[in-house]
């Protein structure tokens, strides 16, 4: 991408009434930014969802104006701009309608064959969820994958903090322009953070912390993960339009769930209940249901023992799996009458004994 290139998206991103899926849209059709700023007026009547209403301020000078003084910034502070069109563009954002047309990012982020996941939750975060929280995240660093979060207060800066301390790449998605930090507390974390993470936005830098920008941001921390998980809500919270999100963009989603009485419990029950995600009671529900592996240099040396010890429950999914050969996780639980989350930490199990192995589509077969 050019400067020129850029400076043409600057523009474009200043029109208030273009958004970013109108955005895609005028693109494809003129072939680049640049192209959309030379098509005539009637021209760009004629696509199909494109209004005067829509490009009645497209033409405005002040656009250039304005993106003139964001390039000053971007190229100042040594900002890397990832159009939504190029390679180095995070792949799962990509297939996002909604994802915005440039991200700015800092720090050293590599998202090229990870694993990534978001944690995200209330910010009245209780001990029993900083207590999960720490769990999930010492229990997956074996599959080292990329913590994705809001660097607010609670829940997310508790799954930062304990990425930086397992060494894991984590990724702070804000809700302003990268010339800040909210909130300000959170400053003595981001030279840690971007020497294996960094940070990510598509807010310029005189866009301010305001209300909605969190709720526009969300879209960012879902659309980079495969799966989004909810540690604790409350009843509404941000959380939950982060895991309406991601269902919607058919990602997965799991929920901890929590006491009926517990206020911060409510939206995670609710996801569960109303079938909106996967219980979490496991950590290793995540790898499982996500038919992660272990990289070659981590996994430990499985071989088949000729006198393998299984325990009853372990004999029980054995002798299905034996009969019914590939079966699915969710599968495997409802024929052997066993709790999903159960089943799960009994596989990983089985596989370390050199019994079962997974398979893509989240199967296993006895080995």
């Amino acid at each position: 991408m050019t400067e020129n290139d850029l400076l043409h998206l600057l523009a474009l991103q200043n029109v208030a009434k273009i958004g970013d899926t109108t955005a895609k849209k005028l693109i494809s059709h003129c072939g680049s930014a640049e192209g959309i700023f030379k098509e005539k007026k009637k021209n760009l009547l004629s696509i199909d969802g494109i209004g005067s209403t829509t490009i009645s301020d497209l033409f405005g000078t002040y656009h250039f104006e304005a993106a003139e003084k964001e390039l000053k910034f971007v190229k100042d502070n040594d900002i890397e701009c990832l159009y939504f069109m190029d390679s180095d563009y995070p792949e799962k954002l990509k297939h996002c309608i909604d994802g915005p047309i440039l991200l700015f990012q800092s720090g050293a982020i590599d998202l090229k064959r990870q694993r990534i996941i978001s944690i995200v939750g209330t910010r009245k975060i209780t001990t029993y969820g900083i207590a999960f929280c720490e769990q999930l995240v010492e229990q997956l660093a074996i599959y080292n994958p990329v913590i994705v979060s809001g660097f607010a207060y609670g829940t997310d800066i508790t799954a930062q903090k304990a990425a930086l301390k397992h060494r894991l790449q984590t990724i702070g998605c804000l809700a302003h322009g990268l010339n800040q930090i909210y909130p300000s507390v959170h400053k003595k974390y981001v030279v840690d953070i971007e020497k294996n993470g960094g940070f990510v936005t598509d807010f310029w830098s005189s866009s301010n912390p305001e209300r909605e920008n969190f709720l526009k941001r969300n879209r960012i921390i879902a659309g980079l993960s495969e799966a989004t998980i909810v540690i604790e809500s409350a009843e509404k919270g941000g959380s939950l339009v982060t895991a309406d999100i991601a269902n919607s963009y058919n990602r997965e989603v799991f929920a901890v769930p929590g006491r009926t009485t517990d206020n911060q419990s409510i939206g995670c029950n609710n996801l569960i209940k109303f079938q909106k995600a996967h219980m979490l009671s496991n950590p290793l529900d995540i790898p499982y249901i996500l038919n992660w592996e272990l990289e070659e240099k981590k996994k430990p040396a499985i071989q088949k023992q000729l006198f393998v010890e299984l325990d009853t429950q372990e004999k029980v999914i054995y002798n299905y799996l034996k009969t019914n050969e590939k079966q699915m996780l969710d599968i495997i639980a409802i024929e052997c009458q066993l709790p999903i989350f159960k089943v799960a930490g009994i596989l990983l199990n089985m596989e370390l004994k050199g019994v079962i192995r997974p398979l893509p589509g989240k199967l296993f077969e006895v080995i």
